[in-house]
């Protein structure tokens, strides 16, 4: 054999093994091995720890909420008895209506949704213009602009109560005062970095491709925006969505301090905690959580749909 066929069949040779490495099937290093995992002893251990960690992790979640769904159904007695009674002997209704009644519960709930939807409105209008400026449109600084953003987030909430209340109080330039105003609750929501910083990943996972053929065809930023990346965007849009309505129905200490006049239903519960019964404060805030449940539990696969589309590129 001549030396050229020789490194012919050492070069052929050493494609072959190449091609069978990027073949074989990779497995990732586990506390358990796959050996132990295939025998009967290792199955057993396996799901037997795997069903003690879930049960556990559920009771930890499952355990407050269960307790206070309970709580509106005992009577004060037991609310407070120790050890602590699961179930009541007597359920009763009272609790509930006597929490709805005496703290016009229903007031405070269309309060609630008008400061939810109006923040949701704003939020989307203002995050989806920045994360697709940021995304698509390439300002100057883009980058510098949403490291900014992102900065941002290390701020304790807290710190930034004082500044955010002077502001509402004489608002730059226009000089109003926005407390005991929609407006109070809405405008310091509209800057999200963390909705906008998500809204930014999935554009960026959206082809130039289908923009530069709308450009071709003469639809303009805004109308791209509009007709194709908004329709591809529901999962995060609706992920984003959540997250608002979710931020501002459980705030408790900026709805407290600015809009006094118009409560929220966090607000009305704990004002009214020092003149009911434990087992109607107890019923009011079981009543006040129920539509942030329903609304996980409809929405909770577009939740981890959301978080994780535009995390692996194909």
């Amino acid at each position: 054999m001549s030396r050229h066929s020789l490194l012919r069949a050492l070069d052929a040779r050493n494609r072959f093994h190449s091609q069978q490495l990027k073949s074989a099937p990779t497995y990732q290093r586990t506390l358990i091995s796959r050996t132990q995992l295939n025998t009967d002893r290792g199955r057993r251990l396996y799901w037997t720890a795997l069903t003690i960690a879930l049960l556990l992790a559920t009771l930890v979640f499952i355990g407050p909420l269960f307790w206070m769904a309970t709580g509106g159904f005992k009577s004060s007695q037991e609310l407070v008895s120790n050890p602590p009674v699961l179930l009541p002997a007597h359920p009763s209704t009272h609790a509930f209506s006597l929490a709805w009644n005496r703290l016009g519960m229903a007031q405070l709930l269309w309060n609630t949704v008008v400061y939810a939807g109006g923040a949701l409105l704003l939020q989307l209008i203002f995050c989806v213009a920045a994360a697709y400026s940021l995304s698509k449109l390439r300002p100057i600084f883009g980058n510098w602009i949403l490291a900014l953003m992102l900065a941002s987030m290390m701020i304790p909430a807290a710190a930034l109560v004082i500044p955010q209340y002077l502001t509402v109080l004489d608002l730059p330039f226009v000089h109003w005062n926005l407390q005991n105003t929609p407006w109070v609750i809405w405008l310091p929501t509209v800057a999200n970095a963390f909705n906008i910083f998500l809204l930014k990943r999935f554009f960026d996972s959206i082809p130039n491709d289908l923009l530069d053929a709308a450009a071709v065809d003469g639809a303009g930023p805004l109308r791209t925006l509009w007709r194709i990346v908004l329709p591809m965007s529901r999962p995060i849009l609706g992920v984003v969505s959540i997250f608002a309505i979710v931020a501002v129905w459980k705030d408790f200490l900026w709805p407290l301090i600015t809009v006094p006049a118009h409560e929220t239903l966090n607000v009305g519960v704990s004002t009214a905690s020092t003149s009911m019964p434990d087992n109607a404060l107890v019923g009011g805030l079981f009543l006040a959580s129920i539509p942030t449940i329903v609304l996980f539990l409809i929405f909770q696969r577009n939740i981890m749909a959301g978080l994780t589309v535009g995390g692996v590129k194909g």
